[in-house]
């Protein structure tokens, strides 16, 4: 029972610990946690599920997005994706769906507008989950990560809209029906990480 017990205070204060750490770093420091959600992001794009009836897959890209605005704060969560987006179509890395290599033609593709609410999505997570400690609930957490996933599947909507000059229904049906399901189940995942790896108590007051 003691030996559970100390297991339990070590997993508390390493959780705690973990997001003091990320609130003290450097600015460089940051950059590189950044990086790091940027590159976990890339990771899971290679999860790519192509559906025959919409010119956008499914992906696992949105859940390293929800996480990264809780991993890296509302400002450098954003930057993960800035970075994510950014050194993708600048230097042509090949971590978008599927493993893909896109220069900035990625903006006139079908795909393009979702990867507008991957750097917004963050933001709103990053600022609510730093800004009190209810905001790290569960609930909370699932409701910060199904807001999130709106705000990619809007951003992509209406993009895919004015690119393919689509109706609403027609719209509704290739760019979000599809997605609903399995974005929800993303996030529900995320907002477990991210409960079970948030301190429950005010890490610092200093926000990122």
């Amino acid at each position: 029972m003691m030996q559970a017990v100390s297991v339990l205070d070590r997993y508390i204060m390493v959780r705690y610990s973990f997001f003091r750490w990320r609130c003290s770093l450097t600015i460089a420091g940051k950059f590189v946690l950044a990086f790091a959600m940027a590159s976990f992001t890339g990771i899971l794009a290679l999860i790519r599920i192509p559906l025959p009836f919409t010119p956008v897959p499914i992906t696992g890209q949105v859940f390293g997005v929800l996480l990264s605005g809780v991993v890296c704060g509302a400002m450098f969560g954003t930057i993960s994706q800035v970075i994510y987006v950014g050194l993708g179509v600048a230097v042509g890395i090949p971590w978008f769906a599927g493993g893909a290599a896109y220069s900035w033609n990625i903006f006139i593709l079908p795909t393009g507008g979702y990867l507008l609410g991957f750097i917004i999505a963050p933001f709103l997570i990053g600022h609510y989950t730093d800004k009190g400690v209810s905001a790290r609930r569960f609930l909370s957490q699932a409701e910060l990560m199904i807001l999130g996933s709106g705000i990619i599947l809007f951003c992509g909507a209406v993009n895919l809209s004015v690119l393919l000059n689509l109706g609403f229904r027609e719209t509704i049906a290739k760019g979000v029906m599809p997605f609903i399901l399995v974005d929800m189940i993303k996030a529900l995942i995320a907002a477990v990480v991210s409960y079970s790896i948030l301190p429950k108590s005010p890490y610092i007051g200093k926000r990122s």
